[in-house]
């Protein structure tokens, strides 16, 4: 892999990290959301991360016979919905109360929420760091040829 595919593939999972960290966030802003436009509480989202290019069988097979070892990147697949049942509590007095007087609520813990997030920027500044070492070796690279 060249110097600027590395480039690429931390780009693209600075890209990817960003979507993540953005779904958190809208996790946790819609914890308490009980009535969407589809009629019930908010969901949990998650995001779904696939490469991008060839599997990582293929690039090992490339590299090996002397082959151009590119990976592709991370790329978001998908955003998927949590199908865990929403949680219920009794506050008849609610205007989205059902007639036994529950509420169905998103079942978001607030936790998970900011351990993902913590996950989502620490994988964010570790690519920024390989970016930043790329770019200085890049500008090393082209001094020597001074």
């Amino acid at each position: 892999m060249n110097l600027f595919g590395v480039m690429d593939v931390s780009g693209s999972a600075l890209k990817a990290e960003r979507v993540r960290a953005e779904i958190v966030a809208a996790n946790m802003a819609n914890a308490e959301t009980t009535r969407t436009s589809d009629g019930g509480p908010y969901r949990r989202q998650h995001v779904v991360f696939g490469e991008t290019g060839g599997s990582f069988a293929d690039v090992l097979r490339s590299a090996s016979f002397g082959g151009n070892a590119g990976g592709g990147g991370v790329e978001v697949t998908g955003v998927i919905e949590d199908r865990s049942a929403p949680l219920e509590r009794y506050e008849p007095g609610h205007p989205d109360a059902d007639a036994n007087g529950f509420v169905a609520y998103p079942d978001i813990n607030p936790l998970t929420e900011m351990v993902d997030l913590m996950g989502a920027t620490r994988a964010y500044g570790m690519n920024a760091s390989a970016l930043q070492a790329e770019k200085n070796m890049v500008g090393a690279s082209l001094d020597l040829l001074k």
